[in-house]
């Protein structure tokens, strides 16, 4: 198991979540976050935005299907200006349906 972690623009996360509904993937925690990558935010004038606006999904997968679903974020979430985001991937040791006890995805 992996659990896939994607920041995005938050512009982008219904074509984001749309798309992998579209192929099957429908389950995601959204957690919206601020923070900033190497261009340390954005300057307009005089003012500097060192914390962006953006959305976390966090998708719990089994290993064969990450693959796939990196793809379909990075090909729905691009714009290809700077800020478009970052996946990050680790590995689920266990994980536990908290209504039945049951364990796996």
């Amino acid at each position: 198991m992996q659990l896939i972690r994607a920041i995005i623009r938050p512009e982008k996360v219904d074509e984001v979540v749309d798309s992998l509904d579209a192929k099957g993937f429908s389950a995601f925690t959204r957690i919206d976050v601020f923070g900033r990558g190497k261009q340390k935010g954005i300057q307009i004038g005089p003012t500097v935005y060192d914390e962006l606006a953006k959305v976390m999904l966090m998708i719990a997968v089994n290993n064969e299907d990450s693959d796939e679903i990196v793809r379909i974020i990075e090909e729905s979430a691009r714009t290809g200006s700077f800020g478009d985001g970052k996946i990050f991937i680790g590995p689920i040791d266990e994980a536990y349906t908290i209504r039945t006890g049951e364990m796996g995805l």
